[in-house]
């Protein structure tokens, strides 16, 4: 897939095409000492237990799927003072091995944005491991602004906002 450079379509719902991404990315990331996910909680039936597969958005490239992200409507674990309403919640953000360092983890972003202006919502937020700083620094550089910092299922999250304007 190195070299595809044709135009980026989006779709969603195809929770299959979302976790083979997820998956890959999982492995490669394992592969070079960074877990991020273990593989074996991307399955497509593990995925679909929090993030539901009309919450999954797959960007494809030549007919392959190169990127993907889920965005909920809502997030109590990690925002539970949240009023209905006000965000939607991205997790999962994940660009294809072979197509990392294209810039396609800022157009899936900007994707993002634009899916939470179309549905109202003043913010798009995520929340992301403390010790991660490559993608710290991915969402702060986008935009993002970290807004607190606190221990979640026994992990050290950092959670992040980005205000959206109105259509």
């Amino acid at each position: 897939m190195r070299g595809m450079t044709g135009p980026l379509t989006f779709t969603q719902g195809e929770l299959p095409a979302a976790a083979g991404v997820v998956a890959a990315t999982a492995r490669h990331q394992e592969a070079l000492g960074r877990t991020l996910w273990p593989p074996e909680s991307v399955t497509p039936e593990r995925l679909a237990r929090h993030y539901p597969a009309p919450s999954w958005h797959v960007a494809w490239r030549e007919g392959r799927a190169v990127g993907a992200f889920s965005l909920l409507d809502a997030d109590p674990p990690f925002w539970p003072d949240d009023p209905p309403g006000e965000a939607l919640y991205l997790h999962k953000l994940a660009v294809h091995p072979t197509c990392q360092g294209q810039g396609l983890a800022h157009t899936l972003l900007e994707h993002a944005v634009q899916v939470t202006r179309e549905s109202g919502r003043p913010w798009l937020k995520l929340d992301t491991a403390a010790n991660r700083p490559a993608l710290r620094r991915l969402y702060e550089t986008f935009g993002f602004e970290p807004v607190d910092e606190r221990e979640v299922f026994g992990f050290r999250v950092v959670l992040y906002r980005l205000p959206v304007d109105p259509a």
